[in-house]
């Protein structure tokens, strides 16, 4: 794994393994790598990931089963892209949206784009007549 100076390691595993809820690598119930074993697999201490380990548990989306180890909660996929949700919205969003206005696109031209990216799961970039920049 590679990790970026811009945010806490610990975080950059939650994310990772939050992501891996999400895709169903690791679905409702399943176990989770000991904490030694996600360790050596990301290459950190394994101080590190029981900090991630510890702040999913805190945030209701992993729990431990003592002396078995950490397993996902039923409902982890959903709260976590509702946390996600709730960040984008309180975080992203006005860059985004401003960014789109400043770029002139239209709502029709987004809601086009967002289809398209749906239907084939890449960002086609539209044609656009511009002056020389």
């Amino acid at each position: 794994m590679t990790f970026h100076e811009d945010k806490p390691i610990y975080l950059q595993i939650t994310d990772s393994i939050m992501d891996s809820i999400i895709s169903r690598e690791y679905p409702p119930d399943s176990r989770l790598p000991s904490v030694r074993e996600y360790a050596a697999k990301v290459e950190v201490n394994a101080n590190t990931v029981m900090r991630s380990y510890d702040w999913l548990q805190h945030h209701s989306i992993i729990f431990n089963k003592r002396g078995i180890g950490f397993f996902v909660l039923p409902e982890a996929r959903r709260i976590i892209i509702e946390m996600r949700r709730e960040k984008f919205f309180k975080e992203e969003a006005d860059y985004f949206f401003n960014r789109l206005v400043s770029f002139g696109f239209s709502p029709n031209e987004v809601a086009g784009l967002y289809k398209d990216f749906l239907e084939n799961k890449t960002l086609s970039i539209p044609n656009t007549k511009t002056d020389s920049i």
